[in-house]
């Protein structure tokens, strides 16, 4: 008789202040795979159901097996999912009594409140296991017989990727999930410690799964149902594919073209297919053949992409002093070459777009610093370049990194929350306008939250969080013109828009239109036409081709 195993997900890669949607974490996929070699019935659960509906713990508690993934490596605030909380792993752990209970993920190496707090390491009582090393790896050891570590293992991670494609069904917003895929782990510059406060030098120099493996998971998890996929659990994708060794190998264009088009080939009905991690460093030692794996990723994705840049700092000293890998000149010439290669638009947004990433509190930080960072962001917008998004967060060291003993956490808190509010007011505002201009359609928008404004965002790789001055049903999915920018979302309202009915709270946000004109063009509604309206507020307006004037009668 086939015993059930549950896999309870608290895991969320990213925050929503970075923009990725719903998600399935690769953990999760690999251990339902080891489950279901081992001849288990897999059942899964997120940290979100279980709050909604605490029987499901009752069910697990009948189960064989129990599995939690949990933890983040990135802090800041969450849409669509909140991670589990330490309170709530030790609750799950104290409430199953009858399984084999065990639990893996980054919580094993530490945790913290948020940004700006060391990641800590607490105790984790409850669960019978805890995984060490490689997390499929130590279960399928587990469920062996023997200890619960494990070993990266690529050929046994291809196996169980298949094997695990059939758990995304089950998770709450199938078939709109991000499946996220691997293709290597590790740092090239782990022989000199890599930057300062990252994990990926744990794992020693990089290792990269081979392409076959790649597409054989994108065809399993195609035939279950996926649609989204993003090539992010990996520090540098332009790295895939390359020959030689040293801490900034110069990419193949040839074997990122031949990665994409097998993605494509896979998937046929895909409908996203995003990146992430890419270093500038990379892109600025080697930019010809940076150039050309750029234009493969963009003949074969979808538009909307980012290629995210782990700058962290626009000071020279604090790149010193913390072994980052891209100097500010660097990082400026690496999205001068990706503006070059992928800001043409495509569906109405640009096909690919860097974004910028910095940390604070990092060792040698100085007031200064942050005078540098803002010199930077003004440069690249006089400069007419495009970013899709610059996230700001404060460091959260782990131990065992050279960031746990060598930081300045604390030191300069009030000019680091300047900084931030400048960047929002004098930088993200004016680049929205730039990326996202009014008239700009956003294809594929799903609500998210549901209010007087509701709030909504595509699928991809950092989508822009779109408010929409209407309540709508969460789930309601649409198309949606811009309207207005705020400082980390625009306003958008769905299309086609119907100037006869439409709400004056949403009227109001045509532009032309305003607080003070909304009244009276309710007042002279219906309009027959565009020309009519037109005379009636007085100018064209940026969504004409959008407007419709239905006789509501």
């Amino acid at each position: 008789m086939t015993s059930d195993a549950w896999i309870l997900d608290g895991y969320v890669d990213e925050p929503a202040c970075f923009g990725v949607p719903p998600y399935i974490s690769p953990y999760i996929r690999y251990c339902a795979g080891v489950l279901s070699s081992h001849g288990y019935r897999v059942r899964y659960a997120t940290i979100d159901q279980l709050r909604q509906e605490p029987t499901l713990l009752q069910r697990c508690d009948s189960a064989a097996v129990v599995v939690m993934i949990a933890g983040v490596t990135v802090p800041g605030k969450y849409l669509g999912g909140t991670p589990a909380s330490l309170t709530e792993i030790r609750q799950v752990g104290a409430a199953l009594r009858h399984p084999l209970t065990v639990l893996g993920g980054p919580v094993i190496f530490g945790s913290s409140s948020g940004g700006g707090e060391a990641a800590v390491r607490h105790a984790l009582s409850g669960f019978g296991h805890l995984l060490e090393g490689e997390v499929p790896g130590a279960l399928d050891a587990l469920l062996a017989g023997g200890e619960p570590s494990g070993d990266l293992s690529y050929a046994d991670i291809d196996r169980w990727a298949v094997a695990g494609a059939p758990v995304i069904t089950a998770h709450p917003s199938f078939p709109r999930v991000m499946c996220e895929l691997e293709t290597a782990k590790g740092c090239s510059r782990a022989v000199t410690g890599g930057c300062s406060f990252c994990t990926e030098p744990f794992y020693g120099l990089p290792r990269q799964r081979e392409t076959a493996g790649i597409i054989a998971e994108v065809e399993a998890l195609s035939k279950a149902g996926a649609v989204h996929f993003r090539l992010g659990r990996q520090p540098d994708l332009l790295a895939y594919g390359s020959v030689g060794g040293g801490e900034f190998p110069r990419p193949d264009p040839e074997a990122i073209d031949r990665l994409f088009a097998g993605i494509r080939t896979a998937a046929p009905s895909l409908r996203t297919l995003h990146i992430d991690n890419v270093n500038p460093g990379t892109i600025a030692r080697h930019p010809d053949a940076a150039c050309g794996a750029l234009a493969a990723i963009v003949r074969w994705h979808t538009p909307g992409d980012v290629a995210a840049f782990g700058m962290e700092t626009a000071d020279p000293a604090v790149v010193q002093a913390n072994n980052l890998k891209a100097l500010p000149a660097d990082v400026m010439e690496a999205v001068r070459i990706v503006n070059e290669v992928g800001a043409v638009r495509r569906d109405g947004v640009p096909d690919l777009l860097p974004g910028i990433n910095f940390v604070c509190g990092l060792a040698g930080e100085t007031e200064a610093t942050y005078d540098l960072n803002e010199a930077f962001l003004h440069e690249l917008l006089a400069e007419g370049l495009m970013v899709r998004r610059v996230n700001i967060r404060q460091l959260m060291p782990f131990e065992g990194t050279p960031a746990w003993e060598h930081n300045t956490l604390g030191e300069h808190d009030a000019r680091f929350r300047l900084f931030k509010e400048r960047v929002r007011k004098e930088f993200d505002v004016p680049m929205l306008r730039r990326v996202f201009p009014e008239g700009t359609c956003l294809k594929d928008v799903m609500v998210e939250e549901s209010a007087a404004t509701s709030f909504g965002r595509q699928m991809g790789s950092y989508p822009i969080l779109v408010g929409i001055p209407l309540s709508l049903p969460v789930g309601t999915a649409l198309d949606a013109v811009v309207v207005s920018h705020g400082m980390r979302s625009v306003t958008a309202l769905p299309v086609p828009v119907a100037i006869n009915t439409i709400p004056p709270s949403a009227l109001k946000w045509i532009p032309g239109v305003g607080k003070k004109r909304v009244a009276s063009l309710v007042a002279r509604r219906p309009f027959a036409d565009l020309s009519s309206f037109h005379r009636a507020i007085g100018t064209e307006t940026a969504v004409d081709r959008y407007l419709t004037f239905d006789d509501p009668s």
